[in-house]
C-alpha cells in the first residue's frame, strides 16, 4: 500500500492509514490468507499463491486489511518467498497487509527482519514478539507509516502458561495501584501498560485472541484508543459478538477481527465475508457505535446505550446469572419490591466473579491506600477476589465479635493509621457502610472511601457524604436500566414498575 504524506509532508501513521481504509468499506473484517496444505489443490509454492488469489479476489471489496502467514510460505524456501511476495503485491494499493511472522529479535538482526518484511516483501504491518523488549522493537516501529502489532494475549490453549504469569511492577513504573503500592496483574496486562508508553508514531497495536474476552476487556481498559488484531474467530471458539462486546473502542473502532480457515472452507468466501461484515456491523449498532461519515449523518447512543463495552457484558451477565431479579420481593423495611439483587450468588460463578472483580480496579487504582476493607457477606468474596488480582491486602471487620481466641472484632494484619477502602457489593441506605467503618474507626484505621459494585441510589450517597465519606460505584441502578430497557434484554413495563418504585422509595 502507498503511503500518502499529511499535511506536513510527513507519512500518514499507519492506523491513521487503516482508519480510512475501515470507514471507506464499513468492515472490521481482517482476512488471513493461511495457506494450509489440506486447503490447497496443490501442496507448492504456485499453489499456496494461487489460494491467496482467489480468496483477495473474493474479499478485496470487504477486507479492512489481509493477513498473510509468513509460514506457509517459508515451508517451500526460496520459491516460497517469491510467492508470498506476489501475494502481497496483489493486494490492493489502498488495502493495508499485515505480515503475520512473530519476529523478535535484537540489534542488527532485528533490523533485518524489519528490511525483509517492510521493503523486500512490502508488507505495510507486521505481528512481533515482545519477549526482548522496546530494542527488540524500534527498528520497526521507527517508520510511523509501517505498523507493528505485539503478541500480547494469544489464542492458543497454553498461552496462559506464560501470559497469565503475575507481575508485581516496581513502584518507580508508575504501573500501580496507588501510590507506594504494587499492583499484581497479569504479564499481558502489564505488557499492555508498557504499549501506552511505547506507541510515540500512532504505530504500535496489539494482538489479543478474540477467545479471550476478559483479556480483550482488561487490554481496552488500560488502552482505551489502541487498536486490537483479534485472531480466533470460528475454529479456534472465539465469538464475533462477545469479542465486539469486549474489544471495540468508543467509536465502535479499534478492533481487526481476523478470520482465515471459515472464508477458505467456505464454497463462497465472497457471500460469507459479506455476511461477517454485516454481523460485525449489527453488533456495532447495538453497542450504539457512531454512525460512519460516508453516510452522511450523526446521531448520538441511546440513553443508557453508552456504557462502555465491559460494563455491558458486565451487565448482561449479572442478568443472566439471577444475579438481579425482577418479580416481587419482600424487603427488611417490610416494603415489596419489583427488582432484588441476589449478588451472594457471585460465589457460585468463578468466571462472573473474576469479571465483577476486574470491573473494581479502575475505581480502586485512582485511590490512595493502604488496604481493603470488605464488608461481610458479600462483599467478602468479592473483596477477596479483587486482592488477588489487584494485589492489595485484605482485612475485614466482624459482624459479630467472637467470645472466645482473639477475640477480634477485625480479621487480617493492619497497623493503626492506616487508610483502607471499604468494600462492599451493593449501596442501599448506607446503614451497613457506617457499622463497618465504625468498627475499622474504632482500630485506628482512616476511611474516606467506600466502593461498590451496584449503587441502588436509595440515599447511600448522600448519607455518606454527610458524614465525610464518599461513594463510588462501578455501576448505578438508573445506568442499568437504561441498558437493559434499550437494549431490549427487560421488558419496558418491568422497568417502568422499577423507576416508579425508586420514585416513591425516595
Amino acid at each position: 500500500m502507498i503511503s500518502e504524506p499529511n499535511a506536513t509532508g510527513q507519512p500518514t501513521s499507519f492506523f491513521s492509514r487503516l482508519e480510512q481504509r475501515v470507514r471507506s468499506v464499513d468492515s472490521l473484517l481482517c482476512v488471513g490468507l493461511d495457506a494450509h496444505g489440506y486447503l490447497l489443490e496443490e501442496n507448492t509454492p504456485e499453489g499456496a499463491r494461487n489460494f491467496c488469489l482467489r480468496l483477495i479476489e473474493a474479499t478485496h471489496s470487504i477486507a479492512a486489511a489481509y493477513k498473510p502467514n509468513t509460514a506457509f510460505f517459508e515451508a517451500f524456501g526460496a520459491e516460497g518467498w517469491s510467492a508470498l511476495r506476489e501475494v502481497i503485491e496483489a493486494v490492493p494499493q489502498d488495502v493495508p497487509v499485515i505480515l503475520d511472522a512473530k519476529r523478535g529479535d535484537i540489534a542488527s538482526t532485528a533490523e533485518a527482519y524489519a528490511q525483509a518484511a517492510f521493503e523486500t516483501l512490502g508488507a505495510d504491518a507486521v505481528t512481533l514478539n515482545p519477549y526482548l523488549g522496546y530494542d527488540a522493537l524500534q527498528p520497526f516501529l521507527q517508520r510511523p507509516e509501517k505498523g507493528v502489532f505485539l503478541l500480547c494475549k494469544t489464542s492458543n490453549p497454553s498461552a496462559a502458561d506464560v501470559q497469565e504469569a503475575r507481575v508485581i511492577a516496581a513502584p518507580e513504573e508508575g504501573i500501580q495501584a496507588h501510590p507506594g503500592q504494587p499492583l499484581g496483574m497479569p504479564l499481558y496486562e502489564y505488557l499492555a501498560c508498557l504499549v501506552g508508553r511505547w506507541n510515540l508514531c500512532d504505530n504500535l497495536g496489539l494482538v489479543v485472541g478474540a477467545n479471550q474476552p476478559q483479556a480483550l476487556i482488561r487490554v481496552r481498559h488500560r488502552l482505551p484508543s489502541i487498536w486490537i488484531l483479534a485472531p480466533g474467530i470460528g475454529a479456534q471458539g472465539g465469538d464475533l459478538e462477545t469479542a465486539l462486546r469486549a474489544g471495540l473502542r468508543q467509536d465502535g473502532l479499534g478492533l481487526l477481527l481476523n478470520v482465515s480457515r471459515s472464508l477458505a472452507q467456505s464454497d463462497h468466501p465472497a457471500r460469507t465475508a459479506r455476511l461477517l461484515r454485516q454481523a460485525i456491523s449489527r453488533v456495532r449498532d447495538e453497542l450504539g457505535s457512531p454512525p460512519k461519515p460516508a453516510r452522511g449523518y450523526t446521531s448520538r447512543a441511546p440513553e443508557g446505550m453508552g456504557l462502555p463495552h465491559h460494563l455491558r457484558l458486565l451487565a448482561d451477565a449479572l442478568l443472566e446469572r439471577g444475579c438481579v431479579k425482577f418479580g416481587e420481593f419482600k424487603l427488611k423495611s417490610g416494603r415489596l419490591s419489583p427488582i432484588y439483587f441476589d449478588l451472594r450468588l457471585l460465589v457460585s460463578y468463578a468466571p462472573l466473579l473474576r469479571q465483577v472483580a476486574e470491573a473494581y480496579l479502575p475505581l480502586l487504582q485512582s485511590l490512595s491506600f493502604q488496604r481493603l476493607a470488605a464488608i461481610p457477606y458479600a462483599g467478602l468474596p468479592i473483596g477477596t477476589a479483587v486482592s488477588l488480582m489487584g494485589g492489595w491486602p485484605l482485612i475485614y471487620p466482624r459482624k459479630e465479635v467472637k467470645g472466645y481466641g482473639t477475640r477480634a472484632a477485625i480479621e487480617g494484619e493492619y497497623k493503626t493509621g492506616e487508610e483502607v477502602v471499604v468494600l462492599d457489593d451493593l449501596a442501599t441506605t448506607g446503614e451497613s457502610k457506617f457499622e463497618a467503618i465504625d468498627t475499622l474507626v474504632a482500630a485506628g484505621l482512616h476511611v474516606r472511601h467506600v466502593v461498590v459494585l451496584i449503587d441502588r441510589q436509595s440515599g447511600a450517597k448522600e448519607a455518606l457524604q454527610e458524614k465525610g465519606y464518599r461513594l463510588h460505584a462501578v455501576l448505578k441502578l438508573d445506568e442499568l436500566l437504561d441498558y437493559w430497557q434499550q437494549s431490549g434484554k427487560v421488558a419496558d413495563e418491568v422497568i417502568t414498575s422499577v423507576r416508579r418504585f425508586l420514585r416513591e422509595e425516595g
